[in-house]
């Protein structure tokens, strides 16, 4: 029997009837058949339990063994509900080594289940009835159209379920051309029937078919194929059950067929012809499979790619956010040592030289910078309007009249004639100033202006609002902090000297942004870095690779330069000062600009 006639009456075996004789004699169970091993039984079970999935149905039993009654690959038997499936179809697997029940098993044979899939599909859609005394050749050309109506049918249903369905027509389609029970152009029309009409359904592609469509074209002539696509692509659009309708293109395609007259000579070993043109769509589909298997093999492996460097980055953020965390608390301490990089004091490497009481002039620098900082920290109350059918509220006399005429029109009424404002004080956003001042051997004339600097502002700070921070570190290789991120400004200036010969901005960058959390969004953030920025090339990288992130965060990073020859840290705002005293009221003006942008 060929492959395409698996829906099949219920059919017995000698075999059968002789275990059925049996249990009439004795009352024995059946015998089970050599050709059923016991061990299939499991995966037929499980199929059977995936079938619900598939099919929609729960009335279905699905039988697993060596070799099948019909001779086909599987077959369904619509009267007695059942599925018969060849465990050949799993090729080497034993039964142990297959478990349909698992979700994603069916990946490892995947022409079997694509065979499965089809007889699935004849379950869900192949309802229909053939009538008794029905002609045997309609009947079969039904059937025929069949086989692509039912894979389009369940295409739209599972649409996933196309890989599998491309998979099972090599074992179900071969057969049928290598063993036509017709010959001439009726084994062409059957040929095209299983391969254009899959085309059309969409199971195939039009590239991978185009073989057997100039073969056909060749052997039945453009009209008569054109009428052959119009019955199929008909049948493929004919409702499960309207068995009427499907007799009615099978006797279509009798009908054509019978009529036709090729304009062309028939060509010598059609047979072959057609086998090798349906083993070169085989193949096209083989190779496409293979580039469509290979190139979402490479999408995985790029987002499985992805998510890896994604925790990588995670892992790396939070290994360096604990670096940041001990870094500050090193850097921070009560006693007001010298830190390396490592956390390590150094007392006796410390830039201080002592302390003095601020002067008038930083006094009343810090007291205007104050007002400055609280007037740009300013917010308007924000208004809201709202409207409501009903008070409280002012009312709107067009809202009110447009509301009676809709009531006196008999439809709802949907104005809203009161309007209610309702104001809400803005919130005062808090200043955060981080400091880092070179203090290697060219930057000593920075080391007063910027001493006063750190004063000024730490002072007007704490002036503006107890939530306000700022802190300074002076940085060569190792670490000092000249004013610390506390509720309190420091009662006098710290004094430091440029007596360094290396420099170490980024552990010094870290410090500042974990003790004040430039990184964090919702204050007025500004970080000012005091130096010539000449540095070794990875110095300046550890240095850059901090700036990026905090201007990403959205804190704003301001570059001072006292000397021409200064070099520019990328992602920075470079401000040359030619006169180094004029450093504080360019530090003020930034952090004013930074506490007004911030939203």
């Amino acid at each position: 029997m060929s492959a395409h006639h698996h829906v099949l009456p219920p059919v017995t075996t000698p075999d059968d009837d002789a275990d059925l004789a049996r249990w009439d004699d004795d009352g024995a169970p059946p015998a089970q058949p050599s050709s059923s091993p016991a061990a299939w039984l499991r995966v037929g079970a499980e199929l059977g339990d995936r079938l619900v999935a598939l099919s929609g149905r729960q009335d279905l039993l699905v039988t697993c063994r060596p070799g099948t009654r019909s001779g086909a690959p599987a077959a369904y038997y619509p009267r007695g509900g059942e599925i018969e499936f060849d465990s050949g179809l799993f090729g080497a697997l034993q039964p142990h080594e297959i478990r349909p029940r698992i979700v994603g098993d069916e990946e490892r044979y995947p022409a079997a289940w694509g065979v499965f899939v089809h007889e699935a599909a004849h379950t869900a859609h192949s309802v229909w009835v053939e009538p008794n005394g029905a002609d045997p050749r309609v009947v079969e050309a039904a059937l025929l159209l069949e086989e692509s109506r039912v894979e389009g049918a369940h295409l739209i249903r599972r649409p996933t379920d196309r890989a599998y369905l491309r998979t099972s027509a090599r074992t179900l389609v071969m057969p049928d051309i290598a063993n036509p029970r017709v010959q001439g152009i009726r084994h062409a029309a059957s040929v095209a029937a299983l391969i254009l009409g899959r085309r059309d359904a969409g199971i195939l592609d039009a590239g991978e078919t185009r073989a057997v469509a100039d073969l056909c074209e060749q052997v039945l002539g453009d009209e008569l194929l054109a009428t052959l696509t119009g019955i199929w692509t008909a049948a493929q659009r004919t409702a499960d059950h309207d068995g009427a309708t499907m007799l009615a293109h099978g006797k279509a395609w009798c009908d054509a067929l019978d009529t036709a007259s090729p304009s062309l000579p028939l060509p010598q070993g059609l047979t072959d012809l057609l086998s090798d043109a349906v083993g070169v769509v085989m193949d096209g589909m083989d190779a496409n499979d293979a580039a469509d298997a290979a190139a979402q093999a490479a999408a995985d492996n790029a987002l499985a790619a992805r998510a890896e460097a994604k925790v990588q980055g995670r892992a790396q953020q939070a290994g360096q956010r604990r670096k940041a965390a001990a870094t500050a608390r090193s850097v921070f301490n009560a006693s007001g040592t010298t830190v390396s990089p490592g956390g390590t004091s150094r007392p006796s490497r410390s830039p201080v030289t002592g302390t003095r009481k601020p002067t008038a002039a930083e006094q009343t620098a810090a007291a205007s910078l104050s007002r400055a900082l609280r007037a740009a920290a300013f917010r308007e109350r924000t208004e809201e309007r709202t409207t409501s059918p009903t008070p409280p509220g002012r009312l709107n006399v067009r809202q009110a009249l447009a509301r009676d005429a809709q009531r006196a029109s008999g439809s709802i009424p949907t104005a809203e004639p009161f309007t209610a404002t309702r104001r809400r004080s803005s919130t005062t956003p808090p200043l955060r100033v981080g400091i880092a001042v070179d203090v290697s051997g060219s930057m000593s004339a920075a080391c007063g202006p910027v001493a006063s600097a750190a004063w000024i502002v730490a002072r007007a700070a704490a002036l503006t609002g107890p939530d306000s921070r700022t802190a300074t570190v002076a940085y060569d290789y190792d670490l000092t902090a000249l004013t610390r991120p506390t509720h309190r400004a420091p009662d006098k200036v710290t004094t430091f000297a440029a007596r360094g010969a290396s420099h170490n901005l980024g552990d010094a960058l870290d410090a500042l942004d974990h003790g004040l959390d430039l990184s964090r969004p919702g204050t007025g953030r500004l970080l000012v870095v005091v130096t010539d920025a000449h540095y070794d090339p990875d110095e300046t990288a550890e240095a850059v690779t901090r700036i990026n992130r905090l201007t990403t965060a959205g804190c704003a990073v301001l570059q001072l330069t006292l000397t021409t020859n200064s070099l520019h840290l990328p992602g920075t705002t470079l401000l040359h000062l030619p006169r180094p005293d004029s450093a504080p009221a360019a530090i003020a003006q930034a952090a004013t600009a930074a506490i007004r942008k911030t939203r």
